[in-house]
């Protein structure tokens, strides 16, 4: 593969770097921190190591959530000046629950170009295993206060799809019962240390959250099934299904509407062939 046939256009370059495994980097990302005049990072000493590891010696500057409005000025001006930035976080893609929307919004502003250099991320690698719903929810990490905490899991509880978000080992720990609170019926995945030598994934129920044991040491991402739908009940049979039924009584047998209608809604099988007698004996 012949990486010089890269183009990159002057502009802020949102570069996606691995979340533990160096092998994951992209070709793409190496060129473009290659041809950077400027590359912003969260923690110097976290990006040098993976500059050093291929050979990239261009500019590094510190650009963190206490120092990105200070930097603002001085970096649009360079990318005003038709240079190539980078914007990194210490690991998978940037301004995902890390530094970088305030550089990204000012760029909008100023009609200065914007390109992902798309790769890892956390909230999809953990997605993909999951076997969950691809209809998710993201919430990055959690807040601190209890209050709070509860209040966005009751809002979360309502909505339909997966949650993912991101803690560290003790803080699930102490989150356990709220989690169970507002997420009873569903599955979970926990997921520490993403492609890392100590990677870990365990799956369970919520309500056997209790009985898991885990490391205290690195990073996890939750993943949080959508909530499973449960066969309805006799009596909660609609008016719908029993018209449907009562049409396919007449040209069907019983197995064939049996098979047909719970296909169709998830409905228990043996309370439609119960409808079915039901209507049968009336007449």
């Amino acid at each position: 593969m012949n990486l010089n046939n890269n183009k990159f256009k002057p502009g802020l370059y949102c570069v996606a770097t691995p979340i533990g495994n160096m092998g994951d980097i992209s070709f793409r990302a190496i060129k473009i921190l290659q041809q950077s005049d400027l590359i912003l990072c969260e923690d110097t000493r976290v990006t040098k190591k993976i500059l050093q590891k291929f050979e990239i010696n261009n500019k590094l500057v510190s650009n963190h959530k206490f120092n990105e409005n200070k930097n603002l000025e001085k970096v649009i001006q360079i990318l005003k000046n038709n240079k190539i930035v980078s914007l990194v976080s210490d690991a998978g893609t940037p301004t995902v629950s890390d530094p970088g929307r305030i550089l990204v919004k000012e760029c909008r502003k100023n009609e200065i170009n914007i390109f992902p250099i798309p790769g890892a991320s956390a909230v999809s690698a953990a997605l993909s295993v999951s076997g969950f719903s691809d209809n998710f929810y993201f919430c990055g990490f959690l807040p601190e206060k209890d209050n709070q905490i509860k209040k966005l899991f009751k809002n979360l509880s309502t909505l339909e799809g997966s949650i993912v978000f991101f803690i560290s080992p003790n803080k699930l720990n102490k989150r356990i019962e709220d989690i169970k609170e507002f997420f009873l019926s569903r599955d979970i995945l926990i997921c520490r240390e993403i492609t890392k030598y100590h990677e870990e994934y365990i799956r369970t129920s919520v309500n056997e959250l209790s009985n898991v044991n885990f490391s205290r040491k690195g990073e996890i991402t939750v993943v949080i099934s959508e909530t499973k739908k449960e066969k309805l009940s006799f009596k909660e049979l609609e008016e719908s299904d029993k018209k449907k039924i009562n049409k396919l009584i007449k040209k069907m047998s019983i197995k064939d509407i049996v098979k047909k209608v719970s296909e169709d809604r998830e409905i228990s099988k043996k309370l439609i062939y119960n409808y079915c007698l039901e209507i049968k004996n009336e007449n």
